[in-house]
């Protein structure tokens, strides 16, 4: 290991720490000196938004805590069946679902998932393969409304995503692919320095409650860390390069969805 790699080794350390040798926490946020943040909710882009529905006692959800737990694996392989409308929904509200929201003027809200200061600031992204009700392409989850809006720039994405996925075909040919970016000036806002690590926590969250929800309702799950920055960036439509623009907005984590196709003994 030569002496730049042990250095930036040495970095990413601290990053964990979430410190940065002392200077986290020291410096003024911009919620400290009053400035405005930006809201948890983006605003609509798509070209047409489709309601989901949220009558989610008919799909027969099963097993306890502990057998979702215990059951829970990565998933590279799917059946062939489509996911349905209902299932897609309930997988979204369960990762980033709004049970309230509180507040006027500047309004915070509550959901399936745990966010540092409750910023919430990450978004969800669909790419759509077999979803009974919904064309093949790429959507974007609001969960204000409890809705996906549609970017229907093109249908099939597959060669790109193969591409951006490092090469994971069955990633990028899955029922389902969540996408999930981050808009850190939401974090930024109120914990400055520290923001950088608890976003990644949120991902974390969020993605744990995709696998154990899927799991509920029989899909199988791949979280998947390994794609091209730039690459899946330029796919979403996300400005290049780092910015100062609170409206920054970078992808942090991915995870493919289907019917999982377990063998005979359950695995």
């Amino acid at each position: 290991m030569n002496d730049k790699t042990k250095y930036q080794i040495m970095k990413n350390r601290e990053f964990l720490k979430g410190y940065y040798g002392g200077d986290a926490g020291a410096e003024q946020t911009d919620q400290e000196q009053k400035l405005p943040g930006i809201s948890s909710l983006k605003k609509k882009q798509g070209v047409r938004t489709i309601a989901l529905p949220a009558e989610f006692d008919k799909l027969g959800i099963s097993g306890d805590i502990w057998d979702l737990i215990m059951r829970r694996e990565s998933c590279r392989k799917y059946a062939p069946e489509a996911l349905t409308l209902p299932e897609l929904s309930f997988l979204l509200w369960a990762t980033q679902g709004i049970r309230k929201i509180a507040g006027h003027k500047n309004p915070v809200t509550f959901r399936s998932v745990p966010s540092a200061g409750s910023r919430h600031p990450l978004e969800t992204y669909l790419f759509v393969n077999h979803v009974e009700g919904l064309r093949r392409g790429a959507y974007h989850y609001l969960p204000g409304e409890h809705a996906l809006e549609a970017w229907d720039v093109e249908d099939d994405y597959d060669a790109q995503l193969t591409r951006a996925l490092c090469g994971q075909h069955f990633a990028a040919s899955a029922p389902v692919l969540f996408v999930w970016s981050a808009l850190p000036y939401r974090t930024e806002w109120r914990y400055g320095l520290k923001a950088a690590k608890y976003i990644l926590l949120d991902a974390g969250h969020m993605c744990q409650n995709l696998y154990l929800a899927g799991e509920a309702i029989g899909c199988g799950v791949c979280a998947l860390g390994a794609y091209d920055q730039d690459y899946m960036d330029e796919i979403l439509g996300f400005a290049p390069g780092p910015s100062d623009n609170p409206l920054y907005e970078c992808t942090v984590y991915a995870a493919s969805v289907g019917i999982n196709q377990r063998d005979e003994n359950g695995a």
